[in-house]
């Protein structure tokens, strides 16, 4: 229940944002059919009008109940549309009470925030899509505007787009979806398609890549009812269209089976499905999404709540999921991990000075002995979760790197991190201060 409410409220953050999808601005709206909507959106994150479509359940209109929505996400050199005019996406969900939203993210390297040279946005799709669209959606249409009832999924570069989404921001998807993911951002040959404008060139820019690569954020999917199909780009496959052996396929087979045992090594539960023959094609996609529907539904009926303990990795300097939020001092970019947090405690990995705010896990007014085992040695202090219910620790990781982690000079210098350990215990209730006090 408490995982619940957390994941409720990690929504609930999301919505009340300063701003949060007030810049989207309603161009067009046509109604295509009795389910079909299309959208016409402007937003200062997108050069020009941004395109949408919306499906809704049948009887949508006559019913009064709030909905699962499925964010399904498009791949390279298609748009907005690809779904419901190659996929059968309509078709797919006739029956189904769920609201599929279908964005825009530009033919090539979507689902990321443009770095531009230094200069940022626009595009800045991830933005957009997170920060915009989905409180938009939330508030244009009757969802089930919280964790449990949203979810995302994408082919090739949607599959991408799908995972790190999940990723970066896993209190806000129950489940994610990748058929044929473009799922290691890293792969030599996905790198050589890329533009520099999004994310610079790789071999100065190692870490804006992999802060950007599902495969190296895996741990934060833990929680989360994920799903990996694809094919090998070997040919005799059942769908196939006459031809030979398809590159495309091969190149996110092998980024799919790395995800795919990466998450096998964490002990992060998912659907596999690698089906040998088999092309970079809709008629796979379409069958994807059909074997896939089935599942969501059922994680959607569950009310799934959000995992007891978290794990969460990032590059930010200041970065957070679950309403748990870590802020940390450092010389140089690299990642830093929180790990294990819950009502126990946690543990945080990196450099340099970190402060650790808990989620609101505990009654107002008491107070705990807060155990810390880090750079400076081990010690007791007492906290008080005041009427926040929230403890806050700061804790020394030793001495913070130099260079930007993944650099020739990081390498060399030979890059370190620190694991800090932090247990909570309580003494009882306590008088209610205005703050929780920190060390």
């Amino acid at each position: 229940m408490l995982s619940l409410c957390l994941a409720a409220f990690a929504g609930l953050l999301l919505m009340l944002a300063p701003g949060a999808g007030a810049k989207v601005k309603v161009l067009k709206s046509e109604k295509l059919d009795s389910r079909l909507t299309e959208l016409t959106l402007s937003t200062p994150n997108v050069d020009g009008p941004t395109g949408v479509r919306v499906l809704l359940p049948a009887g949508y209109g006559s019913s009064s109940r709030n909905y699962p929505v499925l964010y399904l996400l498009h791949g390279a050199f298609d748009d907005f549309r690809s779904w419901t005019d190659k996929g059968d996406t309509e078709a797919l969900t006739a029956d189904l009470p769920l609201i599929v939203v279908m964005p825009d993210t530009g033919i090539r390297d979507g689902y990321t925030d443009w770095d531009n040279g230094g200069a940022g946005g626009p595009p800045a799709w991830e933005t957009y899509h997170i920060k915009e669209l989905i409180p938009f959606i939330d508030r244009r249409f009757r969802t089930r505007a919280d964790r449990a009832g949203r979810a995302v999924a994408g082919l090739s570069m949607g599959g991408y787009g799908a995972m790190i989404y999940a990723a970066k921001h896993p209190d806000l998807f129950t489940a994610a979806a990748a058929f044929s993911g473009a799922v290691n951002l890293t792969n030599p040959l996905l790198l050589a398609i890329g533009t520099p404008t999004a994310r610079g060139e790789y071999a100065a820019h190692k870490l804006r890549f992999e802060s950007d690569n599902p495969l190296s954020l895996a741990e934060n999917l833990g929680g989360i009812y994920l799903t990996l199909r694809t094919g090998d780009g070997t040919s005799g496959g059942p769908l196939d269209p006459a031809g030979g052996f398809d590159i495309v396929e091969s190149v996110v087979h092998a980024s799919s089976v790395a995800l795919h045992d990466r998450l096998d090594q964490l002990g992060i539960g998912h659907v596999w499905e690698d089906y040998g023959p088999g092309d970079h094609s809709w008629p796979y996609w379409q069958r994807d999404l059909k074997k896939t529907l089935p599942g969501l539904m059922k994680r959607f009926r569950a009310h799934t709540p959000a995992p007891d303990r978290i794990t969460y990795k990032s590059a930010d300097l200041s970065y957070g999921a679950y309403g748990w939020s870590v802020n940390v001092k450092r010389r140089a970019g690299e990642f830093s991990t929180l790990a294990g947090a819950g009502k126990a405690g946690f543990r945080i990995i990196g450099s340099g000075r970190a402060t650790v705010r808990t989620a609101p896990l505990f009654r107002q007014c008491r107070r705990f002995a807060v155990s810390i085992r880090d750079a400076a040695g081990r010690r007791e202090v007492i906290r008080h979760t005041g009427k926040t219910r929230r403890l806050e620790v700061k804790v020394n990781l030793g001495p913070a790197n130099r260079y930007e982690q993944f650099t020739p000079e990081d390498e060399a210098a030979g890059h370190r991190s620190r694991t800090a350990k932090v247990a909570f215990r309580l003494l009882g209730r306590d008088r209610c201060g205005p703050k929780t006090r920190t060390q």
